[in-house]
């Protein structure tokens, strides 16, 4: 027989019907034109079936006058879920004010993030953001148009060119994009460029000022390259001097090298850790046991768990403890004089810039002596030997 339509919502039940006169009853079903389904045999003289919750009373009848008996089994459908909560007025009750709670909440704002500002505060944005009626427990049905707060916001806020905002759920951003200011320049009191080093001019070019050397002039530390004052004794005029200067400079290096080194190398071995994070504690969960490992590093990575982008004060924690392993690496004497004189190079670079170029070495004095490589190095480079140095007049001048 067909399954009826909408038996969930109508409700219906799995029962057993049991006595001598089974077929009897089962064709009285039949000529009462009863809707059952899913008839089954469970023995000689009796059978399961399903039959909705209101034809169950019409089966009195049918039972008084074949002499069966019948059992409920099973109940399905909305009329016995609602009966069931009617008994739990309580949960139901919660179950409304908790639904009922959570529209209201989602009804209000929650969040407002301002990005794009470097220049203006994010707390005179908040604050413009305020007077038109976007702040926290605010709801969100009084908010006015998101283009219309644009448009106030652009021109409440000074510095701005753009003010954008935009509504996830209970989140409100604000964008920012401030107004271009060109720099204003510098005030730059009259100097001169004067020598760094003492040094051999190689290179000299002025592009505001006088040069007071020549290439291949040698030159003093302090001495001036480039003067900022232009005319004679009666014409002078002073000026910020401009320039760029090169020389040849010596720089005496003490070197250093061993001849043996310890390197650490990651054998591949590991043990892994897994903690939970409350505040500013950690509570392990995984990972118990010793590490037997005599050497070891550890990478810990933090993830925390997150509400609308803001991390909470609680996440999870995963560490590797990694097996290191320590090898000795042995190099000659060649090889350590090579080391240290790049060292020393790359020290030069650093300190006086990375277009110095090296013109010349030469090692001094060198012996090995405890494992180690010791050197003496003059190194001869080209690099820039300017600097400013304001230019102080007398009070009587």
């Amino acid at each position: 027989m067909n399954i009826p339509t909408m038996i969930y919502i109508r409700g219906y039940l799995k029962v057993r019907v049991r006595g001598e006169q089974l077929p009897s009853f089962i064709n009285a079903l039949s000529e009462a034109a009863t809707p059952v389904w899913e008839i089954k045999p469970t023995g000689e003289q009796s059978a399961e079936f399903k039959l909705l919750l209101s034809d169950f009373k019409g089966l009195r009848p049918l039972l008084k006058k074949t002499g069966c008996r019948t059992t409920i089994l099973e109940r399905h459908g909305l009329p016995f879920r609602t009966s069931h909560l009617w008994k739990r007025k309580i949960f139901a009750a919660g179950m409304v004010i908790f639904f009922f709670t959570l529209m209201l909440l989602s009804s209000m704002v929650w969040n407002i993030e301002v990005e794009g500002n470097e220049k203006i505060a994010s707390e005179d944005v908040l604050e413009a953001a305020h007077k038109e009626g976007v702040y926290t427990y605010q709801w969100i049905f009084r908010l006015k148009s998101l283009d219309r707060l644009s448009a106030d916001l652009t021109a409440q806020i000074p510095g701005t060119s753009w003010v954008g905002v935009e509504r996830k759920g209970t989140s409100i951003t604000i964008q920012v994009v401030e107004a271009s200011v060109p720099k204003k320049p510098v005030l730059q009191s009259p100097r001169h460029l004067v020598s760094t080093a003492d040094a051999v001019i190689t290179s000299i070019y002025a592009e505001k000022g006088v040069p007071k050397v020549q290439v291949n002039t040698r030159v003093k530390k302090g001495e001036v390259l480039i003067s900022g004052i232009l005319g004679d004794e009666e014409n002078q005029r002073s000026v910020v001097a401009k320039g760029e200067v090169k020389g040849l400079v010596w720089h005496e290096y003490q070197i250093e090298v061993p001849l043996t080194k310890k390197k650490n190398v990651l054998t591949g071995e590991y043990k892994s850790k897994s903690y939970l994070v409350l505040g500013n504690r950690a509570v392990q969960l995984w990972g118990y046991g010793d590490v037997d490992y005599e050497v070891t590093k550890t990478l810990s990575l933090y993830d925390p768990l997150t509400w609308r982008t803001k991390p909470l004060p609680f996440g999870w924690m995963s560490e590797k403890v990694m097996e290191v392993q320590q090898t000795t690496e042995t190099i000659t004497e060649d090889e350590a004089k090579r080391q240290g004189l790049e060292s020393a190079f790359r020290d030069i670079l650093a300190k006086y810039g990375a277009e110095t170029r090296l013109v010349g070495q030469k090692i001094l004095h060198d012996k090995k002596e405890n494992g180690k490589v010791y050197m003496k190095v003059l190194f001869e480079v080209e690099e820039s030997i300017s600097k400013e140095l304001p230019i102080v007049y007398n009070q009587g001048e």
